[in-house]
């Protein structure tokens, strides 16, 4: 496996770029390291921010280097699994299951046979980038992206698949829809799922 490759960012963080950086973060979850405040996932990276006044950015580094030392790639996941009901019959589901040569009913069943991961969280609040798509059901963006795309949309774009939980412009391929709430500041975890969570496509019942 290819080693870690550990550098800092500025004068209290350090970036980690590791293909078990999502294992490292839910080590480091588990078991904290003193003087870490924060850890930001990314699709193989882990940015680490310490408080460089209790701890040296050397020994940090060294100490994350001999966590991914002992860590191993996960086998079935850590993460919880969500489920999300979703209504197909998306804008643009026709042209995927073209694409993919599949009927339409066909390309709503690979896709609900896909477990997905959460890869990181980004471009809005309960924003989650899943991974884990076959070449087949991987599309093309839009060429031009829509100004608004409703709130629950699942979509799929280059290797991604996502939902949109707020309304929002967006360029991915519109596919179904979900009342699954993603984001809700009333909760005490107000977005649904974190890195490394499990997520499956479900037909909604009629």
């Amino acid at each position: 496996m290819r080693e870690a490759d550990i550098t800092p960012l500025g004068d209290a963080a350090l970036v980690v770029r590791s293909p078990l950086a999502r294992e490292l973060l839910a080590d480091l979850a588990a078991r904290p390291l003193p003087g870490v405040r924060e850890v930001v996932p990314a699709l193989d990276v882990l940015t680490v921010l310490y408080d460089p006044l209790s701890m040296a950015g050397e020994s940090l580094a060294a100490g994350l280097g001999a966590r991914l030392a002992r860590l191993h790639p996960e086998q079935d996941g850590t993460g919880r699994t969500h489920v999300l009901p979703v209504t197909f019959g998306g804008p643009d589901l026709g042209w995927c299951a073209g694409q993919a040569g599949l009927s339409e009913p066909e390309f709503v069943a690979a896709l609900c046979a896909v477990r997905l991961t959460v890869a990181f969280l980004g471009f809005t609040p309960g924003f989650a980038f899943l991974t884990g798509l076959p070449e087949r059901l991987r599309m093309p963006r839009l060429s031009a992206p829509r100004e608004r795309v409703p709130a629950g949309s699942v979509a799929l774009g280059g290797p991604w698949a996502g939902v949109y939980p707020s309304e929002t412009p967006g360029g991915w391929r519109l596919v179904g829809r979900t009342d699954a709430v993603l984001f809700d500041l009333a909760r005490p975890q107000p977005v649904l799922w974190r890195a490394g969570d499990r997520v499956r496509f479900a037909v909604a019942d009629a």
